[in-house]
């Protein structure tokens, strides 16, 4: 089983995408997981879809959380995909 990626969509001067990013990093001492950040402001089909929902965070493509993260969310989505 390879590990799971997440991706965090996010933008530029969004503290929430900032408390998100530090909630996943914590979170690399528990978990193999690779870490994508993907700024929307880079992609207008992506400001188009999360402009209003950042930060979403997905697990291997899945939408898990988005807006105010919450870390042991993600933990146990991750306990599950590597159970």
């Amino acid at each position: 089983m390879s590990a799971p990626v997440i991706t965090l969509y996010s933008r530029n001067k969004c503290h929430l995408c900032e408390d998100a990013k530090e909630a996943v990093n914590g979170l690399q001492s528990e978990f193999d997981f690779s870490l994508q950040v993907v700024d929307i402001d880079t992609d207008d089909r992506l400001t188009e879809l999360y402009g209003l929902m950042i930060p979403v965070i997905l697990i291997d493509g899945e939408e898990v959380q988005y807006g105010r993260i919450d870390k042991n969310v993600i933990r146990k989505r991750l306990q599950e995909k590597l159970s």
